[in-house]
């Protein structure tokens, strides 16, 4: 959140949290009585005493919380959790109300933009170029820790909404005690109903659930969008966006992202994609239905006229016939869907089919001077076809490498040429090459392979029968040599895949990000391989992976180092690097404010566009509102302008030296507590929920990607949200600071300073950093430990707590400061509030743990399951 608004721009916040906080005790105490209404009171009062450094008050609160029986336990939890959801809401709602406008309004940020570009020296015909080569794709991925139902946070919509227009004023009396007695019932419906699935969503749920996102939200927040940035381009430039300008797009990982993830299928894949087709039609025919009934006019051009038939009312017989297709198509989709076989019919399955009528339209309204009826609706759904396509969201496939190396391997046994994996690189890569160019196929007709292979091969057929506006990428996780992509390339050509799709290494640990450069340097030094991907090309970067390998600011410098690489070994060859960043919420996933984030990277970095991960909760906090989307798309189109005509500074070389010696020794101490520590992981598992995240209905994919196995068989994401519930953060800060203590040990204390000041990577590095320490508590992890941990293992613990302290000394004296987020006062008053609500959770949270590891009950399991919402709802970036 901003900070240069005005203190009093958060009056109006602090009294939405009041008034739900108000209407939740209300309803709690309708539901359960008020003794028990009176029993939350007295547990949010020690708690705010207990934060206030009342000893007394903090034993009383734990005596209270271990005093609760089993029936309590859950509405206890729920009423605190609860709160956390209410004031989410209503900070939501604050960023995109009229208060808030002059600080984060999508359109000034776009005219300040442009205007200070303009002041700096940049022409207005530099400006539009680089507007009009925007390419900002943002990929929707599943979230193993997004818990919340689809109905309840259509509540929470509702709720921002009813906020949204008491906010506006202007209302009568009835109508805003209809507004208030709207929220009391969502508040009761909430309380009344059931806050979390009883079963892991399949891959299908979690697709439905984005397709729920871009109907809801997205649909209309990126015509607004188009509109602010066309209203700012004229306004600074004297240009307007063309009519085909595609700056925004949407990919899904949803339904294809099978890496580790048993459930998600070919068969699943197929059925995602037609419900995209089916999700993209029903809106289009919405869209046509509103223009049927707008574009009764009978003006047209000749050409209209022409194509209308010489009808009375030339743009309805158009539309009727659009309409006609739309409904056609829906149709066709829904018995594919059934599984049964349509009839042949003439159904939408090129953009054309709905651009060029709809265009046709647009230039007949202009030429008989009814502009203004142009630009409306019709406009928008314009846009709305160069974004969406016929498909809505393009699908990306990704999967692990040795899947495809198990592949080959059955395919070069089978027809007796020994064994693919035990061959080496060199052997693979002639093999491949000499296999892509021969035209006879490479699969035996008649072999039957394992069923893991048949899976590999029937998503390779899958890619064959999409086209390619249907299909993002094929993303390889886990590669480590050229052959991995050149396996792809093979598999792909023996499925059928004639169209070009991007085939892209994902580099994730610490030495696979080292040795990025060679990977791709080996690849474009193929002429086959060059000749494939016409002067493009696509890597992603791995943020979560890298960090849980490495800790964060060793994997950050390798993130940033494997970036410049590949930019100049594609440079070389002349080819465009496409940079697909995969990062998550939290600081320890490559986390970041947008603009903070897109403004750190290499210089070039941003030049072929922007493609980016936004996962599960994250996707609600950015994209979930139309207004929150408009500024979201706002922010991300003005850091990549400014990025890509103010090229961020390179760091100088000394820079470069001591982020080496960062890196080693950041890495040092980060592997020393995770890999060498003999007891960590038995810590770990005592200390956080892991073992419980594991058991509970998070997503569709398992927490491991194979059973058993320690920290690095766990997935990043439960890695890191299990220790932001017993909020010691590791994964987001083990490691940095004990290197940056190294170097001002060394006397580079100023040297440090300056790169705080002059290089935006590093200073960016830093502030999250003091986010991190913000929102850990060291009171809270000895708590756990008390409670949870053996004695023999206590000791780790409060050694990680020790080089906390010792950190957060360390980064404050390089930051010139005193306490933690100085610089932001509304960010550290809104932890300082959450902290009163979600202290009780940590504390129950806690007590729970220790009751189910004792004996399991499937109320304590309930019961966690809310304290980790709840806990998540404080915390706010989780995952």
């Amino acid at each position: 959140m901003s900070q240069s608004a005005p203190e009093s721009d958060y009056s109006s916040l602090r009294s939405n949290v009041s008034d739900l906080g108000r209407i939740l005790g209300d309803t709690i105490a309708g539901a359960e009585g008020d003794d028990f209404l009176a029993l939350i009171e007295r547990i949010r009062g020690l708690s705010k005493g207990a934060r206030e450094g009342s000893p007394k008050d903090r034993q009383q609160l734990l005596a209270q919380l271990r005093d609760l029986d089993n029936e309590q336990l859950v509405p206890v939890a729920r009423a605190f959790a609860q709160f956390l959801n209410l004031a989410n809401i209503a900070e939501q709602q604050h960023l995109v109300s009229r208060r808030m406008d002059p600080v984060l309004s999508a359109s000034r940020n776009l005219n300040n933009s442009m205007r200070e570009l303009r002041e700096q020296g940049i022409t207005a015909e530099a400006v539009a170029a680089a507007i009009a080569e925007l390419k900002i794709e943002l990929v929707l991925t599943a979230h193993p820790t997004e818990i919340t139902r689809r109905t309840l946070i259509h509540k929470h919509s509702e709720i921002g909404a009813c906020l949204s227009q008491l906010d506006l004023g202007g209302l009568s009396e009835r109508e805003e005690g209809q507004l208030r007695a709207r929220l009391r019932g969502l508040v009761a419906q909430i309380w009344h109903g059931d806050d979390f699935r009883r079963e892991r969503p399949t891959p299908v749920d979690e697709a439905k659930w984005g397709f729920a996102v871009v109907e809801e939200s997205l649909w209309r927040a990126v015509p607004e969008f188009m509109r602010r940035l066309d209203d700012a381009l004229e306004q600074h430039c004297g240009q307007r966006l063309p009519l085909d300008a595609a700056p925004v797009s949407f990919v899904s990982w949803m339904g294809g992202d099978r890496d580790g993830n048993p459930n998600v299928t070919a068969a699943v894949t197929r059925e995602v994609m037609l419900l995209s087709r089916w999700q993209a039609t029903d809106l289009y025919l919405g869209d046509v239905n509103r223009l049927l009934e707008e574009l009764s006019v009978t003006r047209c051009s000749d050409s209209l006229r022409e194509l209308a038939g010489d009808a009375h009312e030339p743009y309805r017989a158009i539309l009727r016939q659009l309409r006609k297709l739309l409904r056609r198509t829906r149709e066709h989709i829904e018995i594919r869907l059934r599984g049964e076989t349509p009839v042949e019919a003439d159904i939408l399955v090129t953009e054309a089919q709905l651009w060029e009528p709809l265009l046709a339209c647009y230039h007949s309204l202009t030429e008989c001077g009814m502009e203004i009826i142009a630009r409306g609706t019709l406009l928008d759904v314009l846009r709305r076809v160069r974004c969406f396509g016929v498909y809505l969201v393009r699908h990306d496939i990704r999967q692990d490498s040795a899947r495809h190396t198990e592949a080959l391997s059955e395919i070069t046994r089978s027809l007796g040429l020994g064994d693919y994996a035990d061959w080496d690189e060199d052997t693979r890569r002639a093999f491949l090459l000499r296999e892509l160019g021969n035209r006879r196929p490479l699969i035996p007709r008649h072999w039957q392979p394992s069923a893991d292979v048949q899976e590999v091969l029937d998503t390779c057929a899958v890619a064959a029968e999409q086209p390619s506006r249907a299909l993002g990428a094929y993303v390889i996780s886990m590669a480590r040599q050229a052959s991995d992509v050149l396996a792809v390339h093979l598999l792909l050509q023996e499925s059928g895949v004639t169209q070009a799709i991007p085939v892209a290494p994902l580099f994730e640990t610490l030495d696979d990000l080292s040795r990025a450069r060679a990977v791709v340097a080996d690849l474009l030094q193929d002429a086959w391989y060059r000749g494939q991907v016409s002067g493009r090309m696509m890597v992603m970067i791995g943020y979560s992976d890298s960090a849980k390998d490495a800790g964060v600011l060793a994997a950050s410098w390798a993130q940033y180092r494997a970036q410049e690489e590949l930019l100049a070994v594609c440079a070389e060859h002349a080819v465009e690097l496409t940079l697909f960043h995969g990062r998550g919420g939290t600081i320890g996933r490559g986390g970041a404010p947008a603009r903070e984030a897109l403004l750190s990277q290499p210089p070039g970095s941003l030049k072929n566009g922007l493609r980016v991960t936004e996962q599960g909760e994250m996707i609600r906090t950015k994209l979930g509102w139309t207004s929150l989307a408009v500024k979201t798309l706002a922010v991300y189109t003005v850091a990549i302008c400014r990025a890509n005509l103010l090229t961020p500074p390179a760091p100088r070389a000394d820079w470069r030296e001591i982020m080496e010696t960062l890196s080693d020794d950041s890495c040092a101490a980060y592997r020393a507590v995770v890999r060498e520590e003999p007891e960590f992981v038995p810590y770990f598992r005592h200390a956080t929920p892991e073992q419980e995240l594991a058991k509970l209905p998070l997503g569709s994919r398992p927490a491991r990607r194979k059973g058993g196995g320690g920290i690095e068989s766990l997935r990043a994401i439960p890695w890191i949200f299990a220790w932001s519930q017993n909020r010691l953060m590791l994964p987001a800060w083990l490691g940095a600071g004990r290197a940056l203590s190294n170097a001002v040990a060394a006397g580079k204390a100023e040297l440090l300073r300056e790169m705080a000041a002059g290089w935006p990577f590093f200073s960016t590095r830093l502030s999250m950093l003091e986010m991190v320490y913000a929102k850990a508590d060291k009171g809270l992890s000895a708590y756990y430990d008390e409670v949870l941990v053996p004695p023999a293992l206590q000791e780790i613990g409060a050694g990680l707590r020790a080089q906390l302290s010792e950190d957060i000394e360390c980064v404050l004296a390089i930051q010139g400061e005193r306490e933690l987020l100085a610089d932001q006062p509304w960010t550290a008053e809104t932890i300082r509030l959450r902290n009163i609500y979600t202290d009780p959770l940590n504390f129950l949270q806690a007590e729970l743990l220790q009751r189910n590891r004792e004996q399991e009950d499937e109320r304590l399991e309930r019961a966690i399951m809310v304290t980790i919402a709840g806990i998540a709802a404080g915390m706010r970036n989780t995952g």
